[in-house]
This record gives C-alpha cells, structure tokens and sequence, in this order.
C-alpha cells in the first residue's frame, strides 16, 4: 500500500476482515482531501477503500464542515445504496466503469431524478424531475454517484455571488468573508472544499470559470454545442453551457469525455458531429506547452487589474515561457470593442417558459409572471426576473436578430476576428487572467464586482475557455489563469492546461473548521 493511501486510511481505529477479496472496515473515517478519480480507482483495484466507504466519508464531511459555507443544496439519500450496489458491481464483474463509484456534486438547476431540481428559487422548491438530464443520465451510467445538489445564484442570474431563495448565501472556502463568485458558487466552493471528487455547473457569462478561478478549481467551459444542455434550467440558451468544475485537469477531462455526445433534445449538438475524440485524456500530456504559441490580450489583462493580479498573470507568462512555450505579447484583435459590443441578448423569458412547459408541466407555473408571483428572498433575482420580464431581444438597440453561435452574424464576426489573428500568429491559445480583481466581500459584492474577464469573448463567439489556478493574492484568495481556444480546440486546451498545472502545481486545499 503507498503512502497516499495510508494517509487517508486510519484516522480512527480501524479492523479490516477479509471476505471473499472484499475488505470491511469498522469506525472508519477517511480523509478524502484533494482525492482524484485515479486514486479512488487505484484503492478499488487494491481493496483498501470501496465506494460506500468512499460516499460516507464524504457525507460525514459535509454534514461537519458545510455549516460553515452554505454549499450544498440536497443530499441524495439513496447514495449509499447506489455506492453499494457498483460494490457489489465491481466484485462480481472486476470491471470499473470510467466513473465508478465517483461521487459527483451537481448543480441545482441541473435536473436529476427523484431529487429537487429548484435553480435556487421558491417557484421551483417542489419541483422534482422523474427523468435525468442528458449529461446526468451520461454519468451514472458511467458509475459516478450523485451524492449532492449544490446551491447556486438564483435562476443563475449572477456572475458576482451565490445567493438563493431555497439555500441561502454560499461562502468561499478559503476565505469565508468572501463570495465564491456566482452562479455556479455552490459547486465551487464544495469541491474545493473536498465535498465531493468532481463536480458540475453551468456557465452563461461567468458561472463555470467565474467560481472555478474564486475557488482554485480547474473549470471548462466548452465549445457551444459539443455537451448537451438538455434538462437544464437556463438562463440565456444561446450562451449557456454545462461542464466540469474539478480539482484537476485530469479529473475534468474525464468528466468531459464521459458528457460529449449529440442529443437530439439540443439541436445544437448536431454541430459537434465527427468533431468529438473518443479519447480525451490521450491529450493529457505535460510536455503539451513545449513548442506551442501563446498569445497574450493585454486589452483584457490590464484593463483596471488589481496589482496583485497582475504580478500573478505576469508570473504566469514567465512559467508559460519556462515551460517551453512561446509567449507572444502582446496580441490585437482589430476593432475588438465594437466586435464586444451588443451581443447580449435577453432570452429568459421564452428559454425558462420553454423550459417550464417540457419539464415541469405545472398549470400554474407557465410565465416569469408565475414565478415572479411565487416570490423571491434575494432582492438581486427579484430585480432581474422584472427586468428579464420587461425585454427580448438584444439588450442594446438593433435589430439583429438573436441567433445561435453558428448563424448570428455578430457572433460569427467576432469569432472570425480572433480566429484570424490566431491564425495569423500560429497562436494555440490565447491567455488572460480569469478575473482581473480577487472575490469581492460576501456583504459588498456589487461595489467590488470588478474585472470578470469570462463575460466578453467565448459566451458570444462559442469557442472553449478553460480556467486554472494562478496562484492566491493577499487574505488567501485564489486567482484563476484562462485559456482560449479555437472552436472544437478542446484536445488543444486539454494539453496546454495540463502542462501548466503539471509544472505549476498551484493548487492547495483550503483550511476549514
């Protein structure tokens, strides 16, 4: 047995009896700090941990620690069952599935059977959905345990905190005056916490990277259309996307291979069609940043930073530079601020009521006029349902019709301006820090809601942008670095991040009591 698994084995006294290869363990308590997949599937493969094990140990954290940070929305009861029951699995066939036994902490405006799926809001508090979401069914299906929902911004509505009707404020684990960003908050600061192994959020301008960067998390927000968003709660469909917030690049690549796939409930998939690796993890390779190009957006980077900020996205260029890449700086996207301009557009109302109409099928929850009748403890979602409620189309005067990333012309004009400076100077990515300004406190966020850099370019052009710990600024806050990539340049960013985590190791676990 290696030493990575004594440490988490005996905390307390513990007896093992051998039965049949499968090891029983009395008064057990595991110390699931910073645990990945490979570990969990490498004490399977050695009968010194199975997944029931794994899922109370992880249970018993929560219940201890999340009095404190306010993370977790709904425990699934039948989780232990579940974990038993891929025990029982494992012993008979000796075949681990790709996310045997993992236990996953999601969203909760993901919908998942038999447990509320409430996107933080007293409309949706009794709402519970007899079938999974696409990407959910995907999961459990490859063995992973959905062992929490988490809270989250209401309705998804905000970038800067995590606020709810249902749960309440989450709190960011390494500094619990500190929002954890928003919307995805919940998931943030519970899988960094050591919740759970990985963990899933969604993202329409900010909220996979935005609470991924806040809480020293790696976090993909992937090309439009190559993960179903099914299922889903949404806020703005044309932006929205679902995928993994993790501890590790590795860990998240295998939660994105486990979700790609075309669903014909989301016609955008259909794009993704031969542009999917079977493979992910082959492009987990730490000599990725060896000879590749990197370009830098100091239109991004330096607009108003925090210095702390920026020593820490300067440091990072270097050990970009270090690590074998070259790094060019700085990069210009011609006409950059019209092409920014104007590419918001207000969906809510027919999105949600879509929504509301094929999923929760409740006579008297139809309209945003229902949900905002249902009512609301944050005055932030109040606000923005009466504004969502008022508006369609684009934000800014035009009529341009709002499409999807494929056929509307100002998001395909944007693409194709950054496309082609990449092209032009051989770039394999793009690099900015994910937030310019460290998390804003908890009872101050809109003042300090300062330099989300995750808004701008990829909700509208639909290329992937994937986040990376930088390292932390003063008062123990964590600091994001992003990469972006070309369109379907997954296998690209997968390389790159993981290099740079490889030679970096930025990542700690917060200190919780």
């Amino acid at each position: 047995m290696n030493f990575k698994f004594n440490c988490f084995l005996l905390i307390v006294s513990m007896t093992f009896i051998n039965c049949s290869e499968k090891k029983v363990t009395e008064n057990k308590e595991f110390d699931v700090t910073e645990l990945t997949i490979s570990d969990i599937h490498k004490a399977y493969q050695n009968n010194t941990l199975n997944s029931e094990q794994l899922v109370e140990a992880y249970l018993n954290r929560i219940e201890k620690l999340d009095t404190t940070l306010n993370a977790i929305t709904t425990i699934n009861k039948n989780a232990i069952e579940i974990a038993k029951a891929l025990d029982d699995e494992y012993e008979k066939t000796g075949i681990l599935r790709p996310l045997h036994g993992i236990p996953l902490i999601v969203k909760d405006n993901i919908n998942t059977k038999g447990l509320p799926t409430t996107a933080g809001s007293l409309a949706l508090q009794n709402y519970i959905p007899e079938e999974d979401a696409f990407i959910i069914e995907k999961l459990v299906n490859a063995g992973a345990i959905i062992i929490a929902k988490s809270n989250m911004a209401e309705w998804a509505f905000s970038p800067m905190h995590s606020e709810s009707s249902t749960a309440g404020t989450s709190r960011n684990p390494y500094n619990t005056d500190y929002v954890p960003a928003g919307s995805s908050g919940g998931t943030g600061a519970s899988i960094a916490a050591n919740f759970g192994t990985i963990g899933l959020g969604t993202d329409t301008g900010n909220s996979i990277r935005g609470p991924s960067s806040h809480n020293a998390l790696v976090g993909f927000r992937t090309t439009l259309g190559l993960v179903s968003r099914s299922a889903i709660v949404p806020l703005y469909l044309r932006n929205d996307v679902v995928g993994p917030m993790c501890r590790s690049v590795e860990d998240a690549t295998k939660v994105l291979e486990v979700i790609t796939g075309i669903d014909p409930k989301d016609p955008l998939t259909k794009y993704s069609e031969g542009k999917t690796p079977s493979n992910y993890t082959q492009f987990l390779k730490k000599n990725a940043l060896t000879g590749c190009r990197i370009g830098v957006l100091r239109e991004l980077s330096d607009y108003n930073a925090d210095p702390e900020i920026n020593a820490l996205f300067n440091g990072a260029l270097k050990q970009l530079d270090s690590l074998g890449a070259t790094v060019i700086d700085t990069v210009i996207v011609p006409d950059f601020k019209n092409l920014r301009s104007n590419q918001w557009c207000a969906t809510f109302r027919e999105d949600v009521e879509t929504f509301l109409k094929d999923y929760v099928k409740n006579d008297s929850l139809t309209t945003i006029e229902d949900i905002i009748k249902a009512g609301s403890t944050s005055d932030f979602a109040r606000e923005r349902l009466i504004r969502n409620a008022a508006h369609s189309g684009r934000w800014e005067d035009s009529d341009i019709p709002c499409l999807d990333a494929y056929t509307d012309i100002r998001r395909i004009a944007f693409r194709e301006a950054i496309e082609d400076v990449m092209d032009s100077l051989k770039l394999d990515a793009i690099v900015y820090p994910t937030w310019n300004n460290p998390p804003a406190r908890i009872n101050h966020f809109q003042e300090e809601y300062k330099g989300d850099n995750s808004q701008i370019i990829s909700p509208h052009t639909g290329q992937p942008a994937f986040t990376v710990p930088m390292g932390f600024s003063s008062k123990n806050l964590p600091a994001g670095l992003q990469f972006l990539g070309r369109m379907y340049d997954e296998p690209v960013l997968i390389g790159l991040t993981y290099s740079y985590e490889q030679g970096t190791k930025q990542r700690k676990a917060p200190v919780l009591k």
